[in-house]
């Protein structure tokens, strides 16, 4: 099933049942008003609208209306955790390699995770609120999970079946905060603002052959300003799977329901299929000319990411995005 959120009902949104076509959709007010309802009983929850998207998709669900992607805010539009991982090597050993730095063993057994920007999610129209372009603002296109509660210490088995939700995100990232912070030794802070989510998150059973070792197979597509940017494939080069990733956050902590885990910015080791990131493209640009070409992102600029099916058909629906300066 697909579920989505809409704007109207309070910060946390009214939580939808959406259309496999993304046509249509549905209030599930009577099963959980809001998307972390649903997953604080999950068990009991999801095979209610189970049902309810069953009937959906069969055209008899009363009360559906015409999906306006415009209308939805972030499916999660505020969650207990977000935490991000950099689980694709090929852009860890670039980003390294163009700076003179070796790759740390340990990045090859133990996942580079960081706490991310959780209070609250763009939806996938939002504009992108920067106050300054010389933050060098980029897009992170990825992939992220939502589990319900994961018990401490929980296994990468255990924490398989810990995975509810599937979806994308778009990682904000300022990257002309990033190096001042970072000397600090204290992580991200100013240069992660909010991210935005993709319109609908999907139970894994959604995706077919594509999930598959707890990893989604398929290309993640973006585009700027219209311009195809990256079809880089989601499955190739991802060092450790959402399982594991998970695991590692759940080590010395239980994960609350409604936690998300992102896989990091999709790369491949084929620079062919194009970047998902611009400090990605700008850091492939250096090795092969000596410095970047590709500027970072300016007020006016549009982004779009979306993954499809082999069919062509939107999974998530597409985040569409433009940068936008800070109103005063």
């Amino acid at each position: 099933m697909k579920l989505g959120s809409l704007k109207e009902g309070g910060r946390d949104g009214t939580l939808i049942v959406v259309s496999r076509d993304l046509g249509t959709a549905v209030k599930a007010s009577g099963i959980a008003a809001t998307m972390q309802a649903a997953l604080d009983d999950w068990s009991n929850v999801a095979p209610r609208l189970n049902a309810l998207s069953g009937e959906l998709n069969a055209g008899k669900a009363a009360g559906a209306f015409a999906l306006d992607m415009t209308a939805l805010a972030s499916p999660l539009p505020r969650a207990y955790e977000f935490v991000d991982g950099s689980a694709y090597l090929p852009h860890v050993e670039r980003v390294r390699k163009a700076r003179g730095a070796e790759v740390p063993a340990s990045f090859y057994t133990d996942p580079l995770m960081y706490q991310a920007t959780s209070a609250g999610f763009l939806g996938p129209r939002d504009e992108v609120v920067v106050p300054s372009e010389d933050y060098g603002i980029d897009l992170e296109a990825e992939v992220v999970v939502v589990t319900d509660d994961v018990p401490m210490a929980a296994t990468p088995a255990e924490a398989a079946e810990h995975i509810q939700l599937v979806g994308l995100v778009n990682d904000v990232s300022l990257r002309g905060l990033i190096p001042g912070e970072l000397a600090k030794g204290f992580g991200f802070l100013q240069s992660k603002p909010r991210s935005a989510l993709s319109p609908v998150l999907v139970t894994p059973d959604e995706l077919g052959e594509a999930w598959q070792g707890e990893k989604l197979h398929l290309p993640m597509r973006t585009w700027l300003n219209g311009q195809w940017f990256g079809a880089a494939e989601c499955g190739v080069d991802m060092q450790f799977s959402f399982a594991q990733l998970v695991a590692h956050v759940a080590k010395t902590r239980p994960l609350t329901a409604g936690t998300i885990v992102g896989s990091g910015t999709i790369a491949n080791q084929d620079t062919s299929l194009g970047a998902s990131c611009l400090a990605e493209q700008r850091t492939v640009e250096t090795l092969r000319d000596g410095k970047p070409g590709t500027p970072f992102l300016k007020y006016g600029d549009t982004l779009r990411i979306e993954i499809t099916d082999k069919a062509g058909a939107s999974i998530f629906g597409a985040i569409e995005q433009r940068i936008a300066p800070l109103a005063r």
